[in-house]
């Protein structure tokens, strides 16, 4: 048993290194939320408590910050751009 909640605590350590290597910042979100979870019932399986309540509060903040980029509205509007327009010519 000793054995698997070891295996256990490397495999959390591997999600969350895997996290870091996430272009997109939806995907880091996401697997750092997975593996802060797992590094939080690893920290409670070997009864290391600080680990636990760390990776227990990492967890919620990576919750509050998807919950604000699923909230976050996009505020695009068009621009008109006219022939003699610099920013045209700056783009093309």
């Amino acid at each position: 048993m000793r054995n698997a909640v070891e295996w256990f605590g490397y495999a959390s350590s591997s999600v969350v290194a895997v996290s870091l290597l996430m272009r997109s910042l939806i995907k880091l979100r996401w697997i750092n939320l997975a593996g802060a979870l797992m590094f939080t019932t690893y920290g409670l399986l070997i009864r290391a408590y600080p680990v636990a309540l760390l990776n227990f509060a990492i967890a919620g903040i990576t919750v509050c910050c998807l919950a604000k980029i699923y909230r976050q509205k996009d505020q695009l509007k068009l621009v008109p751009v006219g022939a003699g327009s610099a920013l045209l010519a700056e783009f093309l």
